[in-house]
């Protein structure tokens, strides 16, 4: 398993886009011939870290065929995250939210028959009550007999993270932090006192922020707000397209960022 460097910021890739329909533009997820494009792409750049979810339709297993694929030596350079606690309807086509122990335990069976190793396990839609709930607790539990050893929680509120961060229980913390959204900005000092890293995501507020007549200028205006604002962690893209993945690469590198 590979150890997450706390001493620099990384750009990850946020796969909610290749599994089902999603932020701002709203387009259908691609194929899976084209979401392994996207994947390869992502290798090729450097990029090590994916992140995914139950609740991204079928992106866990797009991304569970494609390191299937891959030789070992390739497989164990990625750094795979998933979450549990926000699930997937076949039949509906929408998520839904379950934070029970018997749906906890499910889908990290679930999660692991697809992936196989998983590096970072987060609850997703950790609200206050959840985020120390006794039924994440024993999940946490199970997930470590399972072989999972590092696990975070994915908040959309200050006080679920001020509790997460606070526990002692999670080594990472997902939220969005955009030049919208600045809300968790006071909580990086707790975070980093804490010994947990950051997980960024919603860099462009969904997409919302780089549709405009110039996006790569926009982009690059995105990632220089939070280079400045966090000095170590990941920041996840989110994208389904190979050439906006590249450009979205270009623009975090950006010296300008420094």
């Amino acid at each position: 398993m590979l150890q997450h460097d706390a001493s620099k910021l990384e750009l990850g890739l946020g796969l909610v886009s290749i599994g089902r329909r999603w932020g701002f533009a709203n387009v259908d997820p691609p194929g899976e011939r084209q979401a392994s494009d996207l994947l390869s792409c992502a290798a090729e750049l450097g990029i090590t870290v994916f992140d995914t979810a139950p609740a991204y339709g079928a992106s866990e297993t797009i991304l569970g065929r494609f390191l299937a694929a891959l030789p070992p030596e390739r497989r164990s350079s990625l750094r795979i995250m998933t979450k549990a606690g926000e699930h997937w309807n076949d039949y509906t086509g929408r998520p839904f939210v379950d934070h029970g122990i018997d749906a906890l335990k499910s889908s990290i069976d679930r999660s692991i028959s697809l992936l196989g190793e998983i590096d970072v396990l987060q609850i997703h839609k950790a609200s206050e009550d959840v985020v120390t709930s006794p039924a994440v607790v024993e999940a946490i539990d199970y997930a470590k007999a399972a072989g999972i050893r590092r696990f975070g929680a994915s908040v959309s509120s200050t006080k679920a993270a001020e509790l997460a961060i606070s526990s002692g229980i999670y080594a990472f913390l997902q939220f969005p932090l955009n030049m919208a959204d600045q809300k968790f900005l006071p909580l990086l000092t707790s975070i980093t006192q804490a010994g947990m890293h950051p997980i960024i995501n919603r860099p462009f507020a969904m997409g919302e922020l780089v549709a405009t007549p110039q996006p790569d200028q926009t982009g690059r205006a995105a990632f220089r707000f939070i280079h400045r604002a966090v000095k170590a962690g990941i920041v996840l893209t989110g994208t389904s397209k190979p050439q906006h993945l590249r450009q979205n690469f270009a623009a975090f590198g950006d010296p300008n960022n420094d």
